[in-house]
C-alpha cells in the first residue's frame, strides 16, 4: 500500500501502524487480516479534518478496535482448530528433525495464539487485548464494544478466567514497562530506523541467532548496540510485519508476505533489551 500524501497523515502512519497491526493481530489472530484493518483505519483517517482530532493514536485505536470486533462478529476470520503445539516449539525444535514431521514457525505460532483466542468472546477478547496488553482505559474500551465500564471490566476479568487451565508460556502478559519497550522495538524495526532501535538496546547488549535447517549452520552471535542493530535490521530487511506474540508475551514475530519468517525473543532489565534471541525459518521467506 502507498503511504498516504498528507503530511501529518504520513507521520501517523510511521509512528502507529506498527502498534496497530500489533493490536489486529492479538485480537484476530491473523497478520493479513491485522494489516487489513490497519489499513482502513488509515484511510478512514484520511478522510478526517486533522483539527477534528485531539489524540490521533487514540483515534486510531477505537476505529481498529471496533474493526477487529466487527471482523469477529461477523465470523469473517475463520480460525483454524488449534492442535497440542505451544510456541515453546519454536525454541526446543531440533533443526535435525526429518522435514517431513517438523512443523512450520506459522503452523506452530497460529496454533498457540488460536489455543488463546478461542477461549473468548469477542467482547473479552477486545476488552482483554486492549487493557491487560495495550493498557487502554475502560472508559476508551467502553466506546468501543459500545457497552458500560462496569460491563468492560467484567469482560476483561472473565477473560483473564478463562486463561486459568492455559499453557503459562500462552498467558504471560508483559509488564507496561515491557510493552513500552516491545513497542519501540517493533516501531523502529518496521521504520528501519536503526538510531531507535539502539536506543532500546542496552550497552551490554548481545545477540544470538538460530537458523532452522538441515544441516544447520552456527548459531550468529553478535555484541554491542550497532552490531546487534546493524544485523537485526539486515536480516529483516525491508517489508517485514512485526508483532508481539501470543497474549503479550515477550517474543516478537516476524511475517512477511503473510508468513511466519522469524520468532525474536527479547529480555529486558531496567527498560533496555539486554538480549535477542531469534529463531529463523529461511523456507518462509
Amino acid at each position: 500500500m502507498q503511504q498516504p500524501p498528507s503530511d501529518q497523515i504520513s507521520e501517523a502512519w510511521r509512528r502507529h501502524r506498527p502498534y496497530l497491526i500489533n493490536l489486529g493481530y492479538q485480537i484476530l489472530g491473523d497478520v493479513g487480516d491485522a494489516e487489513d484493518v490497519a489499513q482502513e483505519a488509515f484511510l478512514r483517517l484520511s478522510r478526517t479534518e486533522p483539527d477534528e482530532i485531539d489524540d490521533v493514536r487514540g483515534w486510531l485505536t477505537v476505529v481498529t478496535s471496533r474493526l477487529c470486533l466487527d471482523q469477529v462478529r461477523s465470523a469473517r476470520a475463520r480460525y483454524e482448530r488449534p492442535t497440542d503445539t505451544g510456541q515453546q516449539a519454536l525454541i526446543d525444535e531440533s533443526p535435525r528433525a526429518d522435514p517431513a514431521d517438523r512443523v512450520t514457525l506459522d503452523d506452530e505460532v497460529r496454533a498457540a495464539l488460536l489455543e488463546v483466542l478461542r477461549r473468548l468472546s469477542p467482547g473479552e477478547r477486545v476488552a482483554f487485548v486492549l487493557h491487560d496488553v495495550f493498557g487502554v482505559p475502560f472508559d476508551t474500551i467502553a466506546d468501543t464494544v459500545g457497552r458500560p465500564v462496569g460491563t468492560c471490566r467484567q469482560l476483561a476479568r472473565r477473560a483473564r478466567a478463562k486463561f486459568t487451565g492455559a499453557q503459562p508460556k500462552l498467558i504471560d502478559v508483559a509488564s507496561s514497562e515491557h510493552q513500552l519497550v516491545t513497542e519501540k522495538f517493533i516501531t523502529a524495526c518496521a521504520n528501519g530506523d536503526i538510531a531507535a532501535l539502539t536506543a532500546v538496546l542496552d550497552p551490554t547488549v548481545w545477540g544470538v541467532g538460530t537458523v532452522l535447517a538441515d544441516p544447520a549452520p552456527p548459531p550468529q552471535v553478535n555484541h554491542g548496540p550497532h552490531n546487534v542493530a546493524t544485523n537485526l535490521l539486515r536480516y529483516l530487511g525491508p517489508g517485514a510485519t512485526l508483532v508481539t506474540g501470543p497474549a503479550g508475551q515477550p517474543t516478537v514475530l516476524a511475517f512477511a508476505d503473510g508468513r511466519l519468517f522469524a520468532a525474536i525473543v527479547l529480555t529486558i532489565r531496567g527498560a533496555l533489551i539486554t538480549k535477542i534471541e531469534a529463531v529463523a525459518d529461511p523456507s518462509a521467506r
